[in-house]
């Protein structure tokens, strides 16, 4: 039985020993802001160089424009999903072979050149037009930055303080009181989720006010995915550290976690037109799931329901990583 005194206790501790620590305080609100002033002066201009076409069914159309060089083709199913990529200038073309159509962004330059290259191999294709204006490139990267932050948040502040607990012999010491262990890590998940979401919120005000990020979405919506992702990456982090008492070992264990996700999970660039098998490891990962329901609440408008695949993977990555971590859990050292 929860006794929620204790926990709020223990809950109350951890959140003063995080404020009181000024430099890792200072790290969790500075390195956002400069990965967002990097990038927003690296990556001002047009952009990649790369042309990408959207092809709706890409599998049942056959035109030898398909086979042009140094173009991605990019395969969809649904036409309001390409469009909103061709609005945002994030593809240059959508082709409908079967349609016998095709849309161009008159706003985009690279729009221009595509449909030229196309024309020439198409005869009898009717022209859609769209005037969409192109997205910055800091608020398609936002999202990826800010969850990217909050993944070492949660993973290395909830890692390496329970190892640290386990080594200094903190642990063995709660585990003599009336504490729980369902109890301890309860409060080490609310608190670590706190502190997340509250450097997040302050950071994004901040950075909000000098770079007016794009917003299309629900900010309500928003702030329920980075509920539901930090939760499941804060259960990574207590599974990670479950038994371990060597911080050598279990920053072995993180940086094995975090990297993959960091370079895989559509944090820098976009996964589309990826090959397969890249695509089917990063759905994997929780990064992923949390970077792009994130992305497309900020800059497609998209609403809970247009994400629920990513909320269900993410809930039950979550589930599962809190039944391993509650079994497996050890006050004391490595057994």
């Amino acid at each position: 039985m929860i006794k929620w005194s204790r926990l709020w206790a223990v809950f109350k501790a951890r959140n003063l020993e995080f404020f009181r620590d000024r430099s890792s305080l200072a790290w969790n609100i500075a390195f956002p802001v400069l990965l967002l002033v990097i990038f927003s002066i690296a990556f001002s201009g047009d952009g990649r160089a790369v042309y990408k076409v959207g092809v709706m069914a890409k599998a049942e159309s056959s035109h030898p424009f398909l086979q042009t060089r140094f173009i991605d083709f990019i395969d969809y199913q649904h036409i309001d999903k390409a469009m909103i990529k061709l609005d945002q200038h994030e593809i240059d073309l959508i082709v409908n072979d079967a349609g016998k159509a095709y849309w161009v962004n008159e706003n985009s330059p690279k729009s221009y050149m595509v449909e030229k290259i196309f024309l020439a191999d198409s005869l009898n294709y009717q022209r859609q037009v769209t005037r969409g204006e192109p997205i910055r490139y800091i608020d398609w990267v936002l999202p990826g930055i800010f969850a990217m932050n909050m993944m070492f948040s949660c993973l290395f502040g909830v890692g390496y303080v329970i190892v640290r607990y386990r080594k200094n012999s903190v642990l063995k010491r709660l585990k003599a009181t009336p504490l729980s262990a369902l109890e301890f890590v309860g409060a080490q998940l609310l608190s670590r989720l706190f502190i997340v979401l509250f450097m997040a919120a302050v950071v994004y005000i901040g950075c909000n006010w000098i770079f007016d990020f794009i917003m299309l979405g629900s900010y309500l919506d928003l702030f329920l995915i980075a509920v539901i992702g930090a939760v499941s990456l804060i259960s990574m982090g207590l599974l990670i550290a479950t038994r371990s008492k060597s911080e050598e070992l279990v920053g072995g264990l993180l940086n094995m976690a975090t990297w993959p996700m960091m370079l895989l999970s559509g944090v820098w660039f976009s996964l589309e037109g990826a090959p397969d098998w890249v695509k089917t490891v990063a759905d994997i990962l929780p990064l992923t799931h949390l970077v792009g329901a994130g992305r497309r609440i900020i800059t497609e408008g998209a609403t809970l329901n247009d994400v629920g695949y990513s909320i269900i993977w993410l809930l039950s990555f979550t589930l599962i990583c809190l039944l391993l971590s509650s079994r497996l859990f050890s006050w004391d050292a490595d057994r």
